[in-house]
């Protein structure tokens, strides 16, 4: 037989059987559209799933994450914390920021500005760089003459960020009524979310300097006479967040060893974590279950394809067509299978991921959702379920990799 071609042809080869297997698949279009559809109402429900899983769980695994008071550890009662036992703690690779905190009768002091015309008591917070509660890349008191207020009180002094105000202390020392008076420089608001009641964030110097005026020490930084203040100072509780959730539970344990009473969110981050665990291996089962038998299902009709046009695959090897170049015609239908499953599934996971989240708004908070999968999910569910094409093609091209030349001269 010539094997001199028309100029007009394809090549012998890969792609010739590229064009003979899109040929033959266009041409058993209801067959072709079966495996479409087969392969679509198997993927379109397992991405549906996830993207519940992900906008659901990942919803509230984001919230744990991104509300820094979930990883805090609340000191109860009160306790004796030296020096020491804040550097021992600080060293810990599941701490993410400790701090100090003097008594909470102590950490109060009177604001006044020119353009309110109260004067508010407002509660005070030691705080330092990597302070949790305060957004990153603000400013952070560094030292005694700046303070970050919360919303609250910034409203009803009716201030702005660099104005002045007046802090002021009341002690009886000695038989004696004292008032003193300090500048301080507004550097920032804290949000609600961040303090709710009227307070402010204030260095560990100051903090520590308003105890020692109420307690009657002198403070010769400020000026304030009183009685020596003692030289090993002793902290009665802390404010403690962990590194991340994950680390809240292990914390905890290793306080409550040392015979710390201490109060986290521990049990909410574990049942969202159980949650999130549970649907993930609810997930991967379903999805394992439908990546085999849509494997199987897909290899099987392929295999009896192949069987069916034994004698057209026969003929093509006796035209000069090699046994790799045959092996390529049932994968090549089995790729064009899987390319169109996908785009089916995910239109279909679309239309139902925009009626759910339309239904189920109204009960969301804002930039919520509840069904969401990201431009990353669909990209590994196509190689997914390309793979999984690839798979079932084997039994295929397996097949057509035994058939002889000489089956289709027994038809002729």
């Amino acid at each position: 037989m010539s094997t001199q071609r028309s100029s007009g042809q394809p090549p012998t080869g890969l792609v010739h059987i590229f064009w003979l297997a899109s040929r033959d698949y266009a041409h058993e279009w209801v067959m072709s559209g079966c495996f479409v559809l087969a392969l679509a109402a198997v993927l379109a429900p397992m991405m549906v799933l996830f993207g519940l899983k992900f906008g659901i769980v990942g919803s509230m695994i984001g919230q744990l994450v991104e509300e820094p008071r979930n990883r805090e550890i609340r000191s109860i009662g009160s306790g004796h914390y030296d020096a020491a036992w804040f550097e021992s703690v600080a060293k810990r690779p599941s701490v993410g920021f400790i701090i100090p905190r003097t008594r909470n009768i102590a950490a109060t002091i009177q604001l006044r500005s020119e353009s309110a015309p109260r004067i508010i008591s407002v509660e005070l917070i030691p705080t330092a760089k990597g302070e949790p509660l305060l957004p990153a890349g603000k400013a952070v008191p560094t030292n005694a003459g700046q303070i970050v207020l919360s919303e609250s009180a910034t409203r009803k002094l009716n201030i702005k960020v660099g104005d002045v105000i007046d802090g002021s202390l009341v002690r009886r020392f000695q038989g004696k009524h004292e008032r003193v008076h300090m500048d301080l420089t507004l550097i920032g608001t804290a949000s609600h979310a961040a303090f709710s009641r009227d307070g402010g964030f204030v260095s560990l110097g100051l903090i520590t300097a308003i105890e020692d005026f109420h307690d009657g020490h002198a403070v010769p930084a400020f000026g304030w006479s009183g009685d020596t203040a003692p030289t090993a100072r002793i902290f009665p509780s802390f404010r403690l967040f962990a590194r991340s959730i994950d680390d809240v539970a292990t914390l905890r344990d290793d306080l409550i060893t040392q015979g710390l009473d201490v109060r986290t969110r521990a049990v909410d981050i574990e049942t969202v974590q159980a949650i999130d665990r549970n649907f993930t291996a609810v997930f991967w089962i379903i999805a394992i279950i439908g990546f085999i038998g849509f494997s199987f299902s897909l290899g099987a009709s392929l295999w009896a394809n192949v069987e069916r046009k034994r004698r057209e695959l026969s003929v093509l090897r006796l035209v000069g067509f090699r046994t790799g170049d045959i092996v390529w015609f049932p994968v090549l239908q089995a790729l064009f299978t899987a390319s169109l499953g996908w785009i089916l599934a995910s239109a279909i996971y679309i239309g139902v991921e925009q009626t759910i989240n339309h239904m189920l708004m109204p009960q969301l908070q804002a930039g919520q959702v509840v069904c969401r999968l990201l431009a990353e999910h669909f990209l590994i569910t196509a190689g997914l379920t390309l793979f999984a094409a690839i798979s079932a093609a084997a039994l295929g091209g397996y097949r057509s990799a035994r058939i002889e030349p000489s089956e289709g001269l027994r038809d002729l």
